[in-house]
This record gives C-alpha cells, structure tokens and sequence, in this order.
C-alpha cells in the first residue's frame, strides 16, 4: 500500500500549492535543526525529502538512490561539502541538480566553483525562495508558473532539535581526550546560531574559527554561553 501510494503521489501533477511534488531531494546536512527546517519546506511544497549527515552517508545514499536534487552542507564532520558537489557533478548523465548551502555566505563562490547550480545561505525559512530555488536548478515542464505562496511564508523548526544541535557541540567541546576540530566548530555553530536568530551565539562561534588556535578565552565564552542555551531549554 505504501509503495503503492507513493507512486501515486509522484505521478500527480504540481499545482501552485504543491509546485515540487513528484521530486525527491537529499539533504546532505549535519546540523538537525537546519535539517528539520528543509524537511518542512519539502514537506509543504510537495517534494520526498532523504536525508544524510555526513559525506559517507551521502555518497550510500547515492549509490542506491537518484534524486531529483541534493542540497549540500559546505561544512560536514568528514570533510567538506564542495567535494561531494564536484563528485555528483562527475556522476553519468542525468545527475541531480545540485544547491550549495551554508551558513557562511562568503562560501558561496566555493560551492559555484565546485559545480554547484545555485547557492542557498542560512538561515533557509522562506518558502517561497525554497522553491524558487529547487525550480530554477529543476526541469519545469508541467510545473505550475506561479506559486501560492508568499514572501511571509516561513517554517518554523522544532526547538529540540536545535537542543540536540547544541548538545552535540557541548560534547565537542568537553570531550577532553582529543582536541577539537575548532574550524568545524566554529562553521556549524555559527550557522546553527544564525538559524536561531541568536547572535551572541553566533558572534562566540565566529571568533573561535579565527586563527589556527582559539583562546582559553574564546573557548570558555563559547562553552558557557552553550551551556546558557541548554539550561534554559534552548530558548532563543
């Protein structure tokens, strides 16, 4: 019945209200909050959503899948983004339409030179520029024109997970035994904070990711504003 009605639904025209339905995007992307946020934004406009944390996830997903779209975290835990975009774009034809997307809006001539169709920067809330974007890297044959909704359009993710975003950096942070990959830290955590809207946060992260060492300083400010978040139930 599942399978059944799935491809029922991919078989359906797209409306104005649904102008995505009938593609499939993977979301390569470590962050959950973020990640809840494009499951929304799918989910709205009509398209099947899957999802990878890293690149070894993504390059799995690819070897059994073929999306219509992948959007691309530049900053992952194994390595970077712009090396997954120029692998899919050496895939045999038809490859996936590819969106860049970073917190960092200065990577976005990375992302194009790595063979990206476009770039998205955080936070990614609008709807309509969500599907804006997918169909202007997407084939629009039957694809409505016009689109229902409007620039107040937005989606609002679930706070638990930007608290499993911050616990996960909180461990990080105090793993103690091995040091940190402060560049790492510093690239998710600024652009989980610039999705929350916090910019002490994102201020913190920022500073830390100067230079090739953050300072005890810049490490304690960060740890404690984390651990502000988390006491108060992620908040912002």
């Amino acid at each position: 019945m599942t399978d059944d009605l799935t491809d029922f639904l991919s078989h359906r025209p797209a409306t104005p209200q649904r102008p995505l339905l009938g593609l499939t995007v993977l979301v390569v992307e470590d962050s959950r909050f973020a990640s809840e946020a494009m499951r929304l934004l799918c989910l709205r406009s009509g398209a099947r959503i899957r999802r990878a944390d890293c690149l070894r996830s993504a390059h799995r997903h690819l070897q059994t899948y073929r999306p219509s779209v992948v959007i691309v975290d530049l900053g992952l835990p194994d390595g970077s983004g712009t090396d997954l975009i120029r692998h899919i774009k050496a895939m045999k034809a038809p490859a996936p339409a590819v969106l860049g997307i970073s917190g960092d809006p200065g990577l976005r001539e990375a992302a194009l030179e790595a063979g990206a169709d476009a770039f998205l920067p955080k936070p990614l809330d609008s709807l309509a520029m969500f599907q804006q974007a997918v169909l202007s890297v997407t084939a629009r044959e039957a694809r409505p024109t016009l689109l229902s909704c409007t620039a107040d359009d937005t989606v609002a993710p679930d706070p638990l997970a930007l608290r499993d975003d911050l616990s996960h950096i909180s461990e990080v942070l105090q793993s103690g035994t091995e040091r940190p990959d402060f560049g790492y830290v510093s690239q998710f955590l600024a652009g989980v904070a610039r999705s929350a809207g916090d910019e002490a946060l994102e201020d913190a992260a920022v500073e830390l990711g100067r230079g090739t060492q953050p300072s005890a300083a810049a490490l304690s400010h960060l740890n404690g504003l984390v651990q502000e978040r988390l006491a108060a139930g992620s908040a912002f």
